[in-house]
């Protein structure tokens, strides 16, 4: 991280009201190249409204946005709606938006452990395969900035920590900075390098540390625990739905030496 140079996004102050009802109030946060910024906060304290400004999909009331001279930004949605009769296959989705070289949706998806599915209904995805597919759209964008609203949506407690692993290593492979949506505070927090705070204002920020102690984020949810997951070692990872698989970790889990942090959830015999 250098916070030397220009960040890649900044707003600023950012207010907006809907029907007479503040939304957000004086809301600032800055995200540079190589960070991984969290945006926390109960429901309906405004981190998708603020995330949409950021994309330009909303204009605030008042306050600005400014982005890094030409930065190029993947996002990543909460949800994907599709409809049960629609025909349309991995490949296609990730081609939709924008054409792509055979060999750049091989490389993408075999960076989210998900290269078998390109010719599989979007349809018959699970919900970690689902979001893997959405995170592969993302990185095909080659984005200096990833935004992503709730990452681990719909994904069961094994895949979550390999999934924020995974986004840790594409913001290591590729260098960006990365904005997030979470309500897996737990998890979140300790794969993230600055939490925000917000309820419509931001209540608190700084490091994880920082913020798990602020009295303003115990008035919301309480004492966080300890930011450090269970670790142990074994010779499994677990795949995209979040079952076991057995024999050496791949690039899915953890480290080849099979150290690997499963927060308590693994089933072992």
């Amino acid at each position: 991280m250098n916070r030397d140079n220009p960040p890649l996004l900044e707003a600023s102050n950012i207010d907006i009201s809907f029907n007479g009802r503040q939304v957000l109030d004086q809301v600032s946060l800055r995200v540079h190249r190589g960070d991984i910024v969290t945006l926390i906060g109960p429901n309906g304290a405004g981190k998708s409204t603020l995330v949409r400004i950021a994309l330009g999909l909303l204009k605030p009331d008042r306050g600005h946005v400014r982005l890094a001279t030409g930065v190029r930004i993947g996002y990543m949605p909460q949800r994907l709606n599709i409809d049960g009769v629609l025909p349309l296959t991995v490949r296609r989705f990730l081609t939709l938006a924008q054409r792509c070289p055979e060999a750049e949706l091989y490389t993408a998806l075999e960076e989210v452990g998900c290269r078998h599915l390109l010719d599989s209904p979007m349809q018959s995805l699970s919900g970690g395969e689902t979001q893997r597919v959405l995170l592969a759209r993302a990185i095909l964008r080659k984005p200096d900035l990833l935004i992503l609203d709730e990452p681990v949506q719909g994904v069961d407690v094994n895949g979550q920590e390999d999934l924020y692993r995974l986004i840790s290593q594409i913001r290591a492979r590729h260098g960006c900075g990365i904005l997030m949506i979470s309500h897996d505070l737990h998890l979140v927090m300790s794969a993230t390098d600055e939490v925000v705070c917000i309820n419509r204002h931001v209540c608190c920020s700084g490091s994880p540390d920082t913020v798990r102690v602020d009295p303003s984020y115990v008035a919301l949810f309480g004492r966080a625990p300890l930011l450090t997951p269970y670790s142990h070692h074994h010779d499994h990872a677990h795949d995209a739905h979040g079952n076991i698989i057995l024999g050496p970790v791949d690039k899915q889990g953890a480290n080849p030496a099979g150290e690997h942090s499963c927060g308590g959830g693994c089933n072992h015999g």
